[in-house]
């Protein structure tokens, strides 16, 4: 019992001895977090500083091509709010999101003045949410972070979840954690400076969601791939909030993936050991999971299990959306053997199995772990790669 005085906080306990074993440890948390979209500026400050009400000082931690258009204006704000602001910036690209670079940022906030009620804010795409997140959740034991993503796919994706981690030689995302963060600040604004590649890719794991959650998203994406495409703010503001729902309600299942049956790696089977072999660069994330749907489309097909309509629906919408649908669309050549070795590390590192998720119908999908190497290597060659 905790008790208040004028002394200070006065605890008193009484517990019992316990004699024999095991003793039984328990610990539960309830993580929960805002994700806010906006359309500016003026908006994005509020709601940072509504968020960083007890923060002192904030480290940013930014995409070196993010900080050029946003950092300034960023701190700017921070520091009419009254919270002292360091900064540091990465590289931008994949090969940012290693474990080399996560020790140095956490060498540099070890010789900073951040404490434990301070927050670290990621300010930039995928790559920097992973990695500055999981150099926040090890930090003195885990000091909260903000995300405020710029890229679509870090919108509807990565910046929420908790799940965060670096990359490594031997597969994607191989070291990390998960902590939930403070709060995700999503302006869409900020997709006006984004190039048309970067917007299909965050398209892909729209797509994703939808086939395996939500009917009435991929409607939405069938009639809007033109607006969407084009930066209609009003209509990317719906995009990621639709995202957002349906992504953090599909975690919520399961905030931890204890269970590794998860329609959520829809894409993912193929895509991650297709941008470990392509060098964590040259691909992005986005044309990678949208590249595998594909393929595992492909072997739901030839199983018998998705239907030719709807797989020429997912063909068509990711065609429409300006993302590979065939090897020759890839900004590089795809080895099948290297491949299939990447695959079997995964499957190596997952206790000897792969989980497939084999789409049947909108909003449904099977989990298979018996796909074999000649069902991938034939839908693998349905996509050009031989």
């Amino acid at each position: 019992m905790t008790i208040q005085t004028p002394m200070g906080f006065r605890v008193r306990d009484e517990l019992p001895l316990a004699t024999t074993g095991p003793v039984i440890a328990r610990a539960r948390r309830d993580d929960r977090y805002p994700v806010f979209v906006t359309r500016g500026a003026d908006e994005t400050e509020r709601v940072l500083a509504s968020l960083l009400l007890d923060t002192t000082t904030a480290a940013l931690i930014v995409d070196g091509g993010v900080e050029e258009l946003y950092g300034g204006e960023l701190v700017a704000a921070l520091r009419r709010d009254h919270i002292g602001v360091m900064a540091c910036a990465v590289p931008p690209g994949e090969r940012s999101k290693s474990l080399e670079r996560a020790c140095e940022l956490l060498g540099w906030l070890a010789n900073s003045r951040l404490g434990r009620r301070d927050a670290v804010i990621n300010l930039g795409g995928g790559v920097v949410c992973d990695l500055g997140g999981w150099v926040a959740s090890s930090y003195m034991r885990g000091v909260p972070y903000v995300n405020v993503p710029t890229t679509l796919l870090a919108m509807v994706d990565g910046a929420l979840g908790g799940k965060l981690g670096v990359n490594h030689a031997r597969a994607k995302n191989l070291i990390g954690g998960f902590q939930q963060p403070l709060g995700v600040v999503a302006d869409v604004s900020f997709l006006r400076s984004l190039a048309g590649r970067h917007v299909s890719a965050g398209l892909a794991e729209c797509i994703k969601k939808a086939v395996i959650a939500s009917p009435a998203y991929f409607t939405f994406l069938e009639r809007h791939t033109g607006a969407l495409l084009d930066g209609d703010l009003d209509m990317l503001a719906d995009l990621v909030t639709s995202a957002a729902s349906i992504k953090t309600q599909l975690i919520e299942r399961d905030p931890y993936e204890e269970d590794l049956r998860r329609p959520l790696n829809f894409g993912h089977t193929v895509g991650h050991p297709l941008e470990t072999i392509t060098g964590y660069g040259p691909l992005l994330h986005g044309e990678a999971v949208a590249f595998g749907m594909l393929a595992e489309a492909r072997i739901a097909l030839a199983r018998g299990w998705m239907a030719d309509t709807l797989f020429a629906r997912l063909h068509d919408l990711i065609a429409a959306c300006r993302l590979p649908v065939h090897a020759r669309d890839l900004p590089v050549a795809v080895d099948p053997a290297a491949l299939t070795d990447a695959l079997e590390k995964v499957r190596l590192i997952r206790g000897g199995s792969l989980r497939w998720v084999l789409p049947v119908a909108l909003g449904e999908a099977v989990i298979a772990d018996d796909v074999g190497e000649q069902e991938l290597a034939a839908a693998l060659a349905g996509l050009g790669v031989r």
